[in-house]
């Protein structure tokens, strides 16, 4: 599966697909090639967000395999060739955080230092890494959206009103489509008119047309079409509709049920507070065209919670590993080894 959309040469690694992991039984599809033999290099743990795979990641994983740095990048719970149970309980931050520890303890990844990188809800993923595992990672990289500090009185409402109070508009309203019974299979049914406005030519189709409530579920039915953004062609978006229809929708629209339904509350009640924040070094992209996900609601956590912080900034949409592949990929391998 990963390697007709994967960087050139990777026929010369062998990624490990569909592992048994325990106790939980699940089936993870997974990119993994070792650092090379000098022991000096890090490895680095690359997660997706939504509606994504592994696969986005192909310019950084080039990148970063061809200057000898270990790579794991999963397709995460829902996606791609992982499981994709629809119990929204399953999705938990702390029980997917194992998951990963799982993975690299499968693979040894143990003596290595490891920098894990998350965009989208991977950055809700890294949150849970950071909380319930700080001592296997040596840093943190959260790309669009920031650290999702434990909040065992988490509630969706007040979050999105705060948010709204903070940029001056509404930028969660389409959590509620989201969280719809059935949204899954009104998407799969508009498939393209869907991810044609999640991967707008203009950035600001967005806040009209996602970011208040309701507005996405009414572009989806539209049957409305805008071009895709530059970085991505119409094959590539062509080969992403075949992957989401295929695994369907229901998998991967749970990491949101966990949030509207406030479950994540519970599983942040978990964390020790002592683990609240940061003690690594944390490295932010601010995606400044990014209408859904601004960067101020981001650093609402990521000042408080990351005392060692780098932050760059992007003129991108929200896909900023995918839009400024080259200024990313410099600055990650700049923070990284100046640590």
């Amino acid at each position: 599966m990963w390697c007709p959309h994967s960087p050139p040469g990777c026929h010369l690694y062998q990624p490990h697909t569909r592992i048994s992991l325990h106790p939980r039984g699940l089936k993870y599809h997974y990119l993994f090639s070792p650092a090379d033999s000098s022991g000096l290099k890090p490895t680095l743990v690359f997660l997706h967000g939504f509606p994504s795979n592994a696969n986005e990641w192909r310019h950084q994983i080039r990148f970063f395999l061809g200057r000898g740095y270990g790579v794991l990048a999963p397709d995460l719970l829902g996606y791609g060739g992982t499981d994709k149970p629809t119990d929204v309980a399953a999705y938990a931050k702390s029980l997917m955080s194992a998951d990963i520890i799982a993975i690299m303890d499968e693979e040894g990844i143990t003596k290595t230092k490891v920098y894990a990188v998350g965009h989208d809800w991977g950055c809700a993923l890294i949150s849970g890494l950071a909380t319930f595992y700080p001592a296997r990672f040596a840093g943190f990289a959260f790309l669009a959206v920031g650290y999702l500090a434990p909040t065992p009185d988490y509630n969706f409402e007040a979050f999105n009103a705060s948010a709204k109070a903070l940029v001056g508009y509404e930028c969660f309203g389409y959590f509620y489509f989201f969280a719809e019974e059935g949204a899954d299979k009104i998407i799969a049914d508009h498939i393209g008119t869907f991810l044609s406005i999640l991967y707008p030519h203009d950035s600001k189709m967005r806040l009209a047309h996602m970011a208040p409530r309701d507005k996405i579920k009414d572009w989806v039915l539209s049957r409305k079409m805008t071009p895709p953004p530059s970085y991505l062609t119409q094959d590539d978006l062509d080969v992403h509709k075949a992957e989401l229809l295929e695994g369907g929708l229901a998998g991967p629209l749970c990491w949101y049920k966990q949030y509207t339904t406030g479950m994540v509350a519970e599983d942040d009640k978990l964390v020790p507070k002592e683990n609240y924040v940061i003690k690594q070094p944390v490295f932010f992209a601010a995606t400044l065209n990014d209408h859904i996900c601004p960067p101020e609601v981001g650093l609402v956590s990521l000042k408080p919670g990351c005392p060692n912080l780098t932050i760059k900034e992007y003129h991108t949409d929200h896909w900023v590993q995918l839009a400024a592949p080259e200024q990313l990929n410099k600055d990650l391998l700049e923070w990284i080894e100046s640590q």
